[in-house]
Parts: C-alpha cells; structure tokens; sequence
C-alpha cells in the first residue's frame, strides 16, 4: 500500500470526454494538445473509460531503473521530479512503469505527473472534470473503498436471499 496520493479515476463516472488530457496539456504546455498530456484517457471496449496517470509508487521502479539518475522522487508527496539536464529519454522507466504513465515528450525527456505540485489547488484535471470522475486518491482509501462495497454487496446478497425465502 501507498502512503501518497495520486490521480485517480471513478470508472463508473467517466464519460471519455478528455477534457483532463486538455487541461493538463493547457496547464503544463500551454496548448490544447492532449499528446502533450501527462493524464490518458483510454476506452476500454465498448462502453467503459479510464485514465492512466502517475501512480506515486513507494520505492518508485521507474526511478530505481533510471541510469542517469534524472528521476528523484520526494519522500514527503511521493512526485517524481525530471531532471531535464540528465534525462536522456532512453524509456527505461516506461518499461519499468506497470501503470504506463510516463511518456516522452518532443525534446526527449521523459514526463509524468506531478500533481501540478507548482499549481495552488492541486491538479487541474480533478478541479476541471465535469463528472467529477478524478479524484485524489491513495491505494489505502481505494482498499478500503473496495471493502466497503464488497460488504455491501454481501449485506445485499443476504437481503435478497432472505427476502426470497419468505416469500417461498
């Protein structure tokens, strides 16, 4: 489990509309380019979106693997800082991201979420998603989310069955 927060998307809310790879192309490139975007939208067939972004992994792979040492990541918030000057784009730590968040972007320096950790307010693709699906998140809230709706579920379960023994 992770102690830092990341991005995180509610399936169920997503609509696909893209507007958080525009808002974070805008915010950290100022353009409207979503291949400029460190979020990714991602439809998973037919009717089902997901976005992939930064997953602030404790002992991040991406910076163990890195070898020039271009990727620090900060023990407080877990981001993941690129040091433009050493970075070489060699893609070695997108083959070592599990979550496929790290891109390269046209300069050869490799590019992934940061939070908007230069930004008041956290990230802009939360503040902007019109179906609030984003939110800012930790794999412990998202466990413990799971738990709940497990249980949930079970309480259900056991309501139906109960509910069709009566009426047997």
């Amino acid at each position: 489990m992770s102690k830092y927060k990341f991005v995180s998307t509610d399936i169920d809310k997503c609509v696909g509309c893209r507007i958080c790879e525009y808002i974070c192309s805008l915010e950290k490139n100022k353009a409207f380019n979503p291949t400029k975007s460190r979020i990714r939208v991602v439809r998973i067939y037919p009717h089902t979106n997901a976005t992939f972004t930064c997953r602030m992994c404790e002992d991040a792979p991406c910076v163990a693997v890195c070898p020039r040492k271009a990727l620090t990541q900060s023990e407080e918030n877990g981001v993941i800082t690129v040091n433009d000057e050493l970075c070489t784009g060699c893609g070695w730590c997108i083959e070592a991201c599990d979550f496929g968040a790290i891109s390269i972007d046209p300069k050869k320096v490799v590019r992934m979420c940061d939070l908007c950790s230069t930004r008041e307010g956290g990230p802009a693709c939360v503040e902007w998603c019109p179906e609030e699906a984003l939110e800012l998140t930790s794999t412990d809230i998202l466990s413990q989310k799971a738990r709940i709706e497990r249980v949930q579920q079970l309480v259900n379960a056991a309501e139906e069955s109960k509910h069709a023994e009566t009426n047997a």
